[in-house]
């Protein structure tokens, strides 16, 4: 495919984005309609269509329009390519600009210049303070790659050793050795032996840096284990035994082969299942992913005000059942991928209020200019 084809089918899948469907979904049926796409135009159109999910209202501000064709010409003048060389209508490049087209646009502001919707600028400015411009933007940049080195299996040193025998370039994260940034190959990581044989975990830096915080000995119970990223990581670093619970227990479906890849041993237990206290007890809880929001950018125009206090108010739920679990002299760990006061500070503030017998122990809000997706912490111990 020609750049301008790849622009062309961009502006195609993002029109069915902005028609409601899912971003992936969107980029599938795109993929399995067009066999002729090799890798590389898979991957070049994909990622023309996320920066522009990123930069969505800034984009389409100086495109003229919510439209793919809108969101197109406004990626052309802001990198600074004369739009008419690439809608020329020629193969199967755009179509030619209309003179309408070409006199839309102008430079976006207050939200739209910081590619917010309008209603979420009073709580990130809210959460984030002189940092809501500085974390704003780094939101519109790709999110970079980061993997944990599971010490089970190999040291820091040996992991890097194996991923670069793979072409995979990664270096470890000053602070925390285990914590690897890759900066070339991130592609090839799936078909790894290092990630086959469980040298490596995928796994953001900021949640790593978070469970480096937590203690390393006694039982865990990771409340909403998910896909147990985090129960992995913690018994890896020592913690057992290992209990993983989720109200979908679905979602645990590949924790088993995913801890026996680890060398770790977990005991998934449904809800109904579920008994008994623990030393620590985990609660990363459903949230608003709006410290995520440059991994998966169309949840942050889906995101709404009504939907932002229903999960606040699971939360709120979630964290007192885990509270619950928690023995006496134990640890509960609340965290979110959310920057917002709402669901990380506030929430808190009002469990400690509602329960005495908590007291808080450390709490952390990473975001982009100091880790790398936005992430939540706050432990608290049981009298």
């Amino acid at each position: 495919m020609t750049p301008a084809a790849r622009i062309e089918a961009a502006i195609t899948i993002l029109d069915r984005i902005l028609g409601g469907d899912p971003a992936e979904q969107a980029l599938l049926r795109w993929s399995r309609a067009s066999r002729f796409a090799g890798s590389g135009d898979r991957a070049a159109v994909r990622d023309l269509v996320f920066d522009s999910l990123r930069r969505l209202r800034s984009r389409a501000a100086l495109g003229g329009a919510m439209t793919g064709r809108g969101l197109m010409l406004g990626m052309c003048r802001d990198e600074g390519r004369d739009p008419q060389t690439v809608f020329t209508g020629e193969g199967h490049a755009p179509w030619p600009l209309s003179a309408d087209e070409l006199a839309r646009g102008g430079a976006p502001e207050a939200a739209a210049a910081l590619d917010l919707p309008d209603w979420i600028l009073p709580a990130w400015s809210e959460a984030l303070g002189e940092a809501v411009e500085p974390v704003a933007m780094a939101m519109r940049k790709r999110a970079p790659v980061w993997l944990r080195a599971n010490q089970l299996r190999a040291t820091p040193d040996q992991a890097v050793a194996v991923l670069a025998s793979e072409d995979i370039a990664a270096a470890p994260y000053p602070d925390l050795p285990t914590a690897l940034c890759v900066s070339a190959g991130a592609r090839r990581l799936a078909a790894s032996s290092a990630y086959r044989d469980g040298l490596v975990e995928m796994q953001d830096l900021s949640p790593q840096l978070a469970c480096s915080l937590l203690p390393d000995r006694g039982s865990l119970l990771d409340y909403c284990a998910g896909g147990g990223g985090k129960a992995l990581a913690l018994a890896a670093r020592g913690l057992s035994p290992v209990t993983a619970h989720d109200a979908d227990v679905s979602r645990m479906s590949d924790l088993p082969a995913r801890a026996a890849r680890a060398g770790v041993r977990v005991q998934i237990t449904p809800p109904d299942k579920l008994s008994g206290r623990f030393d620590l007890v985990v609660a990363d809880v459903p949230c608003s992913g709006s410290g995520t929001w440059r991994r998966t950018p169309d949840a942050k125009w889906r995101l709404t005000a009504t939907q932002l206090a229903a999960l606040v108010e699971t939360q709120a739920r979630i964290l007192d059942e885990a509270a619950a679990r928690v023995a006496a002299g134990g640890g509960l760990a609340y965290m979110t991928c959310s920057l917002l006061r709402v669901e990380n500070q506030a929430q808190t503030a009002a469990f400690l209020h509602r329960a005495p017998e908590f007291e808080l122990v450390t709490e952390r809000l990473f975001t982009p200019l100091d880790a790398s997706d936005g992430f939540y912490l706050c432990l608290m111990q049981r009298h």
